[in-house]
């Protein structure tokens, strides 16, 4: 590095980033939320690779993007707090996603919680607690 470029990091132009993507990063900012400035950023991914989506469902309408997300292999925790007032509409989305997440695809539905779901593809498995095995090794 020469002496002259030692006075701290060059912004580097990128046409492909539009000036008013997401919000602005405050210098001193302790929280970035990649998820808001970039909901669509693109991902590679590798042979074997998967990604872990955070869902919360306000209703049943957020259904098909979880299966979506499972159907493509990849990991989802569904926080379900939100539905557990409306019996009904809880009971029919927890079995819509069980079937096509068991039935459909193979993979399995762990419960987290009182209010959450883990959503695995058929590439993963869970671990479950046996008579000679403690749960937490």
């Amino acid at each position: 590095m020469a002496k002259d470029e030692d006075r701290g990091p060059r912004w580097i132009e990128m046409p492909s980033v539009p000036e008013d993507a997401g919000t602005a990063v405050e210098p001193g900012q302790d929280y970035h939320d990649l998820g808001v400035r970039y909901p669509d950023a693109p991902v590679s991914r590798g042979v074997g690779d998967a990604i872990v989506h955070r869902a919360v469902l306000d209703d049943i309408t957020g259904v098909p993007m979880v299966m979506d997300w499972v159907s493509d292999g990849d990991l989802v925790i569904v926080e379900m707090s939100r539905l557990l007032s409306r019996e009904l509409e809880l009971q029919t989305a927890v079995e819509r996603i069980r079937c096509f997440v068991e039935d459909d695809l193979s993979g399995e539905v762990v419960r987290l919680g009182d209010s959450r779901l883990l959503l695995l593809p058929v590439n993963f498995k869970s671990t479950r607690k046996s008579e000679d095995r403690p749960l937490y090794l």
